[in-house]
Protein backbone atom coordinates (compact mmCIF):
# COMPACT_ATOMS: atom_id res chain seq x y z
CA UNK A 1 0.00 0.00 0.00
CA UNK A 2 1.01 3.62 -0.53
CA UNK A 3 0.54 6.53 1.88
CA UNK A 4 -1.14 9.58 0.43
CA UNK A 5 -1.25 12.91 2.23
CA UNK A 6 -2.83 16.27 1.50
CA UNK A 7 -0.15 18.84 0.72
CA UNK A 8 -1.18 22.41 1.58
CA UNK A 9 1.43 23.65 -0.91
CA UNK A 10 -0.24 21.97 -3.90
CA UNK A 11 -3.75 21.69 -2.45
CA UNK A 12 -4.05 18.06 -3.40
CA UNK A 13 -3.37 14.58 -2.10
CA UNK A 14 0.02 13.29 -3.12
CA UNK A 15 1.81 9.97 -2.82
CA UNK A 16 4.24 10.22 0.05
CA UNK A 17 7.78 9.71 -1.18
CA UNK A 18 10.45 10.80 1.31
CA UNK A 19 13.66 12.43 0.16
CA UNK A 20 15.64 9.44 1.41
CA UNK A 21 14.20 5.95 1.23
CA UNK A 22 13.05 4.68 4.62
CA UNK A 23 13.70 7.96 6.44
CA UNK A 24 11.47 10.92 7.26
CA UNK A 25 12.57 14.38 8.39
CA UNK A 26 9.60 16.02 10.12
CA UNK A 27 9.37 19.45 11.77
CA UNK A 28 6.35 20.52 13.82
CA UNK A 29 5.99 24.04 15.19
CA UNK A 30 5.83 23.87 18.97
CA UNK A 31 4.28 26.20 21.57
CA UNK A 32 5.26 29.60 22.89
CA UNK A 33 5.82 28.68 26.52
CA UNK A 34 4.33 31.60 28.45
CA UNK A 35 1.38 29.68 29.91
CA UNK A 36 -0.22 26.24 30.03
CA UNK A 37 -1.18 24.92 26.60
CA UNK A 38 -4.84 25.18 25.62
CA UNK A 39 -6.95 22.55 23.93
CA UNK A 40 -6.15 24.10 20.54
CA UNK A 41 -2.44 23.41 21.13
CA UNK A 42 -3.29 19.84 22.09
CA UNK A 43 -4.75 19.02 18.69
CA UNK A 44 -1.53 19.39 16.64
CA UNK A 45 0.43 17.67 19.42
CA UNK A 46 -1.88 14.64 19.20
CA UNK A 47 -2.35 14.71 15.41
CA UNK A 48 1.32 14.83 14.48
CA UNK A 49 2.30 12.38 17.20
CA UNK A 50 -0.15 10.00 15.51
CA UNK A 51 1.28 10.75 12.05
CA UNK A 52 4.73 10.01 13.42
CA UNK A 53 3.51 6.78 15.05
CA UNK A 54 1.93 5.59 11.82
CA UNK A 55 5.01 6.37 9.76
CA UNK A 56 7.09 4.39 12.28
CA UNK A 57 4.52 1.57 12.18
CA UNK A 58 5.01 1.57 8.41
CA UNK A 59 8.74 1.07 8.94
CA UNK A 60 10.08 4.59 8.48
CA UNK A 61 12.87 5.99 10.64
CA UNK A 62 11.34 9.33 11.66
CA UNK A 63 13.51 12.20 12.87
CA UNK A 64 10.86 14.31 14.61
CA UNK A 65 11.77 17.85 15.67
CA UNK A 66 9.45 20.24 17.52
CA UNK A 67 10.65 23.56 18.92
CA UNK A 68 9.90 25.73 21.94
CA UNK A 69 9.59 29.49 21.53
CA UNK A 70 11.11 30.49 24.86
CA UNK A 71 11.63 34.20 24.25
CA UNK A 72 8.84 36.39 22.91
CA UNK A 73 6.70 39.43 23.79
CA UNK A 74 4.24 37.14 25.60
CA UNK A 75 7.00 35.62 27.74
CA UNK A 76 8.35 39.08 28.62
CA UNK A 77 4.86 40.19 29.64
CA UNK A 78 4.28 37.02 31.69
CA UNK A 79 7.64 37.42 33.44
CA UNK A 80 6.79 41.01 34.38
CA UNK A 81 3.37 39.99 35.69
CA UNK A 82 4.83 37.13 37.73
CA UNK A 83 7.74 39.21 39.03
CA UNK A 84 10.37 36.88 37.62
CA UNK A 85 12.53 36.51 34.49
CA UNK A 86 11.88 35.02 31.06
CA UNK A 87 14.01 31.84 31.51
CA UNK A 88 12.12 30.99 34.72
CA UNK A 89 8.75 31.39 33.01
CA UNK A 90 9.90 29.32 30.04
CA UNK A 91 11.27 26.50 32.20
CA UNK A 92 8.09 26.33 34.25
CA UNK A 93 5.81 26.02 31.24
CA UNK A 94 8.09 23.69 29.30
CA UNK A 95 7.83 21.31 32.27
CA UNK A 96 4.07 21.81 32.27
CA UNK A 97 3.91 21.16 28.53
CA UNK A 98 5.74 17.86 28.85
CA UNK A 99 3.45 16.81 31.70
CA UNK A 100 0.30 17.68 29.73
CA UNK A 101 1.21 16.11 26.38
CA UNK A 102 2.69 13.05 28.07
CA UNK A 103 -0.66 12.55 29.79
CA UNK A 104 -2.27 12.82 26.34
CA UNK A 105 -0.07 9.97 25.13
CA UNK A 106 2.37 12.00 23.01
CA UNK A 107 5.94 10.82 22.68
CA UNK A 108 8.76 13.32 23.03
CA UNK A 109 10.37 14.58 19.84
CA UNK A 110 13.86 13.42 18.94
CA UNK A 111 14.87 17.03 19.57
CA UNK A 112 13.01 19.89 21.28
CA UNK A 113 15.23 22.86 20.38
CA UNK A 114 14.79 26.19 22.14
CA UNK A 115 15.27 29.63 20.64
CA UNK A 116 17.53 30.78 23.49
CA UNK A 117 19.89 27.86 22.86
CA UNK A 118 20.27 28.78 19.17
CA UNK A 119 20.74 32.56 19.16
CA UNK A 120 24.14 32.42 17.45
CA UNK A 121 22.72 30.16 14.73
CA UNK A 122 19.79 32.54 14.19
CA UNK A 123 22.11 35.56 13.93
CA UNK A 124 24.17 33.73 11.29
CA UNK A 125 20.99 32.93 9.36
CA UNK A 126 19.87 36.57 9.42
CA UNK A 127 23.32 37.72 8.30
CA UNK A 128 23.13 35.31 5.37
CA UNK A 129 19.81 36.89 4.34
CA UNK A 130 21.38 40.36 4.51
CA UNK A 131 24.40 39.21 2.48
CA UNK A 132 22.11 37.78 -0.21
CA UNK A 133 20.08 40.99 -0.42
CA UNK A 134 16.92 39.63 1.20
CA UNK A 135 17.11 41.64 4.43
CA UNK A 136 18.17 45.03 5.75
CA UNK A 137 18.93 46.70 9.08
CA UNK A 138 17.05 49.78 10.31
CA UNK A 139 18.07 51.33 13.65
CA UNK A 140 18.82 48.00 15.29
CA UNK A 141 15.89 46.11 13.78
CA UNK A 142 16.36 43.77 10.82
CA UNK A 143 13.58 43.22 8.27
CA UNK A 144 13.01 40.72 5.46
CA UNK A 145 12.45 42.19 1.98
CA UNK A 146 9.30 40.27 1.14
CA UNK A 147 9.05 41.43 -2.48
CA UNK A 148 12.56 40.12 -3.19
CA UNK A 149 11.34 36.55 -2.79
CA UNK A 150 9.47 35.73 -6.00
CA UNK A 151 7.58 32.76 -4.59
CA UNK A 152 6.00 34.64 -1.69
CA UNK A 153 2.38 33.60 -1.15
CA UNK A 154 2.70 30.14 -2.74
CA UNK A 155 1.76 28.25 0.44
CA UNK A 156 -1.27 30.36 1.35
CA UNK A 157 -2.09 30.81 -2.36
CA UNK A 158 -2.18 34.60 -2.22
CA UNK A 159 -0.59 37.10 -4.55
CA UNK A 160 1.71 39.90 -3.42
CA UNK A 161 -0.90 42.47 -4.47
CA UNK A 162 -3.62 40.75 -2.44
CA UNK A 163 -1.34 40.70 0.58
CA UNK A 164 -0.28 44.33 0.14
CA UNK A 165 -3.87 45.53 0.59
CA UNK A 166 -4.06 44.05 4.07
CA UNK A 167 -0.77 45.39 5.43
CA UNK A 168 0.44 48.70 6.79
CA UNK A 169 3.45 50.09 8.61
CA UNK A 170 2.71 50.56 12.31
CA UNK A 171 3.91 53.48 14.40
CA UNK A 172 7.53 52.90 15.43
CA UNK A 173 8.29 50.48 12.63
CA UNK A 174 11.07 51.46 10.24
CA UNK A 175 10.51 48.91 7.51
CA UNK A 176 10.69 49.98 3.88
CA UNK A 177 7.56 48.14 2.74
CA UNK A 178 4.36 47.23 4.58
CA UNK A 179 4.87 43.59 3.53
CA UNK A 180 8.32 43.32 5.14
CA UNK A 181 8.52 41.38 8.40
CA UNK A 182 10.92 41.51 11.32
CA UNK A 183 13.84 39.11 11.71
CA UNK A 184 15.59 40.80 14.65
CA UNK A 185 14.09 43.18 17.22
CA UNK A 186 16.21 45.86 18.85
CA UNK A 187 16.10 45.55 22.65
CA UNK A 188 13.90 47.84 24.68
CA UNK A 189 15.06 48.98 28.12
CA UNK A 190 14.88 46.20 30.68
CA UNK A 191 14.13 43.44 28.15
CA UNK A 192 16.09 40.22 27.78
CA UNK A 193 18.52 40.57 24.87
CA UNK A 194 21.60 39.23 23.12
CA UNK A 195 24.49 40.92 21.33
CA UNK A 196 24.37 41.00 17.53
CA UNK A 197 26.00 42.86 14.62
CA UNK A 198 22.97 45.19 14.66
CA UNK A 199 23.00 45.87 18.40
CA UNK A 200 21.43 44.15 21.38
CA UNK A 201 18.12 42.49 20.67
CA UNK A 202 16.29 39.20 20.15
CA UNK A 203 14.96 37.15 17.23
CA UNK A 204 11.63 37.70 15.52
CA UNK A 205 9.18 34.81 15.66
CA UNK A 206 9.41 33.43 12.10
CA UNK A 207 13.20 33.21 11.81
CA UNK A 208 13.65 30.71 14.64
CA UNK A 209 11.97 27.78 12.86
CA UNK A 210 13.91 28.34 9.62
CA UNK A 211 17.21 28.33 11.50
CA UNK A 212 16.44 25.34 13.73
CA UNK A 213 14.92 23.22 10.95
CA UNK A 214 18.14 23.77 8.95
CA UNK A 215 20.34 22.85 11.92
CA UNK A 216 18.52 19.72 13.02
CA UNK A 217 17.07 18.41 9.74
CA UNK A 218 18.93 20.04 6.84
CA UNK A 219 18.16 22.43 3.99
CA UNK A 220 15.17 20.44 2.71
CA UNK A 221 12.83 18.40 4.90
CA UNK A 222 10.07 15.92 4.14
CA UNK A 223 7.16 17.19 6.25
CA UNK A 224 6.56 20.54 7.92
CA UNK A 225 3.42 20.64 10.03
CA UNK A 226 1.36 22.79 12.37
CA UNK A 227 -2.04 24.30 12.97
CA UNK A 228 -4.04 25.86 10.15
CA UNK A 229 -3.52 29.28 11.76
CA UNK A 230 0.23 29.02 11.04
CA UNK A 231 -0.15 28.72 7.26
CA UNK A 232 0.05 32.50 6.95
CA UNK A 233 2.12 34.37 7.85
CA UNK A 234 4.35 32.04 9.89
CA UNK A 235 4.90 29.18 7.46
CA UNK A 236 4.81 31.46 4.44
CA UNK A 237 7.60 33.50 6.00
CA UNK A 238 9.60 30.39 6.86
CA UNK A 239 9.55 29.38 3.19
CA UNK A 240 10.72 32.84 2.13
CA UNK A 241 13.58 32.82 4.64
CA UNK A 242 14.75 29.24 4.12
CA UNK A 243 14.55 29.10 0.36
CA UNK A 244 16.27 32.50 0.04
CA UNK A 245 19.24 31.30 2.13
CA UNK A 246 19.45 27.70 0.95
CA UNK A 247 18.42 28.11 -2.68
CA UNK A 248 16.42 24.89 -2.34
CA UNK A 249 12.89 23.71 -1.66
CA UNK A 250 12.31 24.07 2.10
CA UNK A 251 9.73 21.34 2.69
CA UNK A 252 8.35 18.77 0.25
CA UNK A 253 5.03 18.37 2.09
CA UNK A 254 3.06 20.79 4.28
CA UNK A 255 0.40 19.52 6.70
CA UNK A 256 -2.07 21.69 8.63
CA UNK A 257 -4.72 20.60 11.11
CA UNK A 258 -8.12 22.31 11.41
CA UNK A 259 -9.36 24.68 14.09
CA UNK A 260 -11.07 23.81 17.37
CA UNK A 261 -14.31 25.50 18.41
CA UNK A 262 -15.69 25.45 21.93
CA UNK A 263 -19.44 24.81 22.04
CA UNK A 264 -19.64 25.93 18.39
CA UNK A 265 -17.81 29.20 19.08
CA UNK A 266 -14.25 30.20 18.31
CA UNK A 267 -12.07 29.75 21.40
CA UNK A 268 -10.87 33.04 22.87
CA UNK A 269 -10.13 34.53 26.26
CA UNK A 270 -12.59 37.37 25.61
CA UNK A 271 -15.46 34.87 25.25
CA UNK A 272 -14.44 33.10 28.45
CA UNK A 273 -14.22 29.72 26.70
CA UNK A 274 -10.46 29.28 26.87
CA UNK A 275 -9.89 25.63 27.85
CA UNK A 276 -6.48 24.66 29.24
CA UNK A 277 -5.27 21.06 28.92
CA UNK A 278 -3.87 21.42 32.45
CA UNK A 279 -7.44 21.83 33.72
CA UNK A 280 -9.38 19.50 31.46
CA UNK A 281 -7.26 16.42 32.18
CA UNK A 282 -7.99 16.81 35.90
CA UNK A 283 -11.64 16.17 35.10
CA UNK A 284 -11.48 13.87 32.08
CA UNK A 285 -9.29 10.85 31.35
CA UNK A 286 -6.57 12.18 28.99
CA UNK A 287 -7.08 9.10 26.81
CA UNK A 288 -10.67 10.23 26.22
CA UNK A 289 -9.40 13.65 25.13
CA UNK A 290 -6.97 12.01 22.70
CA UNK A 291 -9.62 9.61 21.38
CA UNK A 292 -11.95 12.59 20.88
CA UNK A 293 -9.32 14.52 18.90
CA UNK A 294 -8.69 11.55 16.61
CA UNK A 295 -12.39 10.89 16.03
CA UNK A 296 -12.46 13.69 13.44
CA UNK A 297 -10.17 13.88 10.39
CA UNK A 298 -7.26 16.16 11.25
CA UNK A 299 -7.94 18.66 8.44
CA UNK A 300 -11.55 19.20 9.49
CA UNK A 301 -12.66 21.63 12.23
CA UNK A 302 -13.66 20.00 15.49
CA UNK A 303 -16.17 21.14 18.10
CA UNK A 304 -15.20 20.65 21.74
CA UNK A 305 -18.01 20.32 24.27
CA UNK A 306 -18.85 18.38 27.42
CA UNK A 307 -21.66 16.56 25.60
CA UNK A 308 -19.34 15.39 22.82
CA UNK A 309 -16.70 14.35 25.34
CA UNK A 310 -19.28 12.30 27.22
CA UNK A 311 -20.33 10.66 23.96
CA UNK A 312 -16.67 9.92 23.20
CA UNK A 313 -16.22 8.42 26.65
CA UNK A 314 -19.15 6.06 26.07
CA UNK A 315 -17.78 5.06 22.66
CA UNK A 316 -14.29 4.50 24.07
CA UNK A 317 -15.71 2.31 26.83
CA UNK A 318 -17.35 0.08 24.24
CA UNK A 319 -13.87 -0.90 23.04
CA UNK A 320 -12.30 -1.16 26.51
CA UNK A 321 -15.24 -3.32 27.66
CA UNK A 322 -14.70 -5.59 24.68
CA UNK A 323 -11.00 -5.75 25.52
CA UNK A 324 -11.82 -6.65 29.13
CA UNK A 325 -14.24 -9.37 27.98
CA UNK A 326 -11.49 -10.86 25.84
CA UNK A 327 -9.07 -10.90 28.76
CA UNK A 328 -11.68 -12.52 31.01
CA UNK A 329 -12.63 -15.17 28.46
CA UNK A 330 -9.00 -15.96 27.67
CA UNK A 331 -8.62 -17.56 31.11
CA UNK A 332 -11.35 -20.09 30.30
CA UNK A 333 -10.41 -20.73 26.65
CA UNK A 334 -8.90 -23.92 25.30
CA UNK A 335 -6.57 -24.87 22.48
CA UNK A 336 -9.59 -25.37 20.25
CA UNK A 337 -8.66 -25.18 16.55
CA UNK A 338 -12.12 -25.41 14.94
CA UNK A 339 -12.88 -22.21 12.97
CA UNK A 340 -9.57 -20.69 14.08
CA UNK A 341 -8.40 -19.99 10.54
CA UNK A 342 -11.65 -18.25 9.69
CA UNK A 343 -11.41 -15.92 12.69
CA UNK A 344 -7.68 -15.29 12.31
CA UNK A 345 -8.21 -14.41 8.67
CA UNK A 346 -11.02 -12.01 9.62
CA UNK A 347 -8.80 -10.30 12.20
CA UNK A 348 -6.09 -9.88 9.56
CA UNK A 349 -8.63 -8.20 7.27
CA UNK A 350 -9.34 -5.61 9.96
CA UNK A 351 -5.64 -4.72 10.09
CA UNK A 352 -5.61 -4.31 6.32
CA UNK A 353 -8.67 -2.06 6.46
CA UNK A 354 -7.13 0.01 9.25
CA UNK A 355 -3.98 0.50 7.17
CA UNK A 356 -6.07 1.44 4.12
CA UNK A 357 -7.79 4.21 6.09
CA UNK A 358 -4.56 5.52 7.61
CA UNK A 359 -2.83 5.41 4.23
CA UNK A 360 -5.50 7.81 2.97
CA UNK A 361 -4.19 11.05 4.50
CA UNK A 362 -4.03 9.61 8.03
CA UNK A 363 -7.80 9.24 8.35
CA UNK A 364 -7.99 8.42 12.06
CA UNK A 365 -11.78 8.86 12.13
CA UNK A 366 -12.25 5.94 9.72
CA UNK A 367 -9.46 3.98 11.41
CA UNK A 368 -11.34 4.25 14.71
CA UNK A 369 -14.46 2.92 12.96
CA UNK A 370 -12.42 -0.15 12.04
CA UNK A 371 -11.50 -0.61 15.71
CA UNK A 372 -15.18 -0.42 16.68
CA UNK A 373 -16.00 -3.14 14.17
CA UNK A 374 -13.04 -5.22 15.37
CA UNK A 375 -14.24 -4.99 18.98
CA UNK A 376 -17.79 -5.81 17.86
CA UNK A 377 -16.56 -9.02 16.20
CA UNK A 378 -14.58 -9.80 19.35
CA UNK A 379 -17.81 -9.56 21.34
CA UNK A 380 -19.49 -12.01 18.96
CA UNK A 381 -16.60 -14.40 19.39
CA UNK A 382 -16.50 -14.40 23.20
CA UNK A 383 -20.23 -15.20 23.24
CA UNK A 384 -19.53 -18.51 21.52
CA UNK A 385 -19.74 -21.56 23.72
CA UNK A 386 -16.19 -22.70 22.97
CA UNK A 387 -13.36 -20.29 22.26
CA UNK A 388 -9.71 -20.66 21.32
CA UNK A 389 -6.96 -19.00 23.31
CA UNK A 390 -5.12 -18.35 20.03
CA UNK A 391 -8.03 -16.37 18.57
CA UNK A 392 -8.61 -14.48 21.82
CA UNK A 393 -4.93 -13.52 21.91
CA UNK A 394 -5.06 -12.47 18.24
CA UNK A 395 -7.95 -10.09 19.01
CA UNK A 396 -6.05 -8.67 22.00
CA UNK A 397 -2.83 -8.28 20.03
CA UNK A 398 -4.63 -6.52 17.20
CA UNK A 399 -6.36 -4.05 19.53
CA UNK A 400 -3.04 -3.41 21.27
CA UNK A 401 -1.11 -2.94 18.04
CA UNK A 402 -3.60 -0.73 16.21
CA UNK A 403 -4.43 1.19 19.38
CA UNK A 404 -0.73 1.91 19.83
CA UNK A 405 -0.62 3.49 16.36
CA UNK A 406 -3.25 5.94 17.65
CA UNK A 407 -1.49 6.33 21.00
CA UNK A 408 -4.43 4.66 22.79
CA UNK A 409 -4.32 1.90 25.41
CA UNK A 410 -7.45 -0.24 25.76
CA UNK A 411 -6.17 -2.41 28.61
CA UNK A 412 -7.46 -1.39 32.03
CA UNK A 413 -5.58 -4.04 33.99
CA UNK A 414 -2.27 -2.33 34.51
CA UNK A 415 -0.69 1.02 33.81
CA UNK A 416 2.31 0.98 31.50
CA UNK A 417 5.57 2.56 32.61
CA UNK A 418 5.14 5.65 30.41
CA UNK A 419 1.62 6.21 31.80
CA UNK A 420 2.98 6.05 35.35
CA UNK A 421 5.72 8.54 34.44
CA UNK A 422 3.11 10.89 32.95
CA UNK A 423 1.07 10.80 36.18
CA UNK A 424 4.22 11.39 38.23
CA UNK A 425 5.04 14.44 36.07
CA UNK A 426 1.52 15.75 36.70
CA UNK A 427 2.04 15.25 40.42
CA UNK A 428 5.44 17.01 40.36
CA UNK A 429 3.85 19.96 38.58
CA UNK A 430 0.98 20.01 41.09
CA UNK A 431 3.48 20.11 43.97
CA UNK A 432 5.38 22.98 42.31
CA UNK A 433 2.10 24.89 42.17
CA UNK A 434 1.33 23.94 45.78
CA UNK A 435 -1.76 22.09 44.60
CA UNK A 436 -1.39 19.46 47.29
CA UNK A 437 -4.94 18.19 46.92
CA UNK A 438 -4.24 17.12 43.32
CA UNK A 439 -0.81 15.77 44.32
CA UNK A 440 -2.39 13.57 47.00
CA UNK A 441 -5.16 12.50 44.62
CA UNK A 442 -2.61 11.26 42.05
CA UNK A 443 -0.58 9.47 44.75
CA UNK A 444 -3.74 7.76 46.06
CA UNK A 445 -4.85 6.76 42.56
CA UNK A 446 -1.47 5.19 41.86
CA UNK A 447 -1.57 3.43 45.23
CA UNK A 448 -4.95 1.89 44.32
CA UNK A 449 -3.24 0.54 41.21
CA UNK A 450 -0.44 -0.93 43.33
CA UNK A 451 2.09 1.75 42.41
CA UNK A 452 4.10 2.99 45.39
CA UNK A 453 5.80 6.41 45.20
CA UNK A 454 8.89 7.44 47.10
CA UNK A 455 9.94 11.12 47.16
CA UNK A 456 13.73 11.37 47.44
CA UNK A 457 16.24 14.24 47.13
CA UNK A 458 17.06 12.84 43.69
CA UNK A 459 13.42 12.93 42.57
CA UNK A 460 10.34 10.73 42.75
CA UNK A 461 10.84 7.00 42.39
CA UNK A 462 8.15 4.34 41.98
CA UNK A 463 7.74 0.62 42.26
CA UNK A 464 4.96 -1.91 41.89
CA UNK A 465 3.81 -3.34 45.20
Amino acid sequence: MTIKLYNTLTRQKETFEPLEAGKVKMYVCGPTVYNYIHIGNARPAIVYDTVRRYLEYRGYDVNFVSNFTDVDDKLIKAANELGTDVPTVAERFIDAYFADVSALGCKRANVHPRVTENIELIIEFIQALIDKGYAYEADGDVYYKTREFKGYGKLSHQSIEELRLGNRIDVGEKKQDALDFVLWKAAKEGEISWESPWGDGRPGWHIECSAMAKKYLGDTIDIHAGGQDLTFPHHENEIAQSEAVNGKLFSKYWMHNGYININNEKMSKSLGNFVLVHDIIKEIDPQIVRFFMLSVHYRHPINFSQELLESTKNAFERITTSYGNLQHRKNSSTNLTENNDKWLSKIKEFRQQFEKEMDDDFNTANAISVLFELSKQANYYVEEQNTSEDVIQAFLDELDSLGDVLGIKFSSNQLLDEEIEAMIQQRIQARKERNFALSDEIRDKLKELNIILEDTPQGTRWKRS
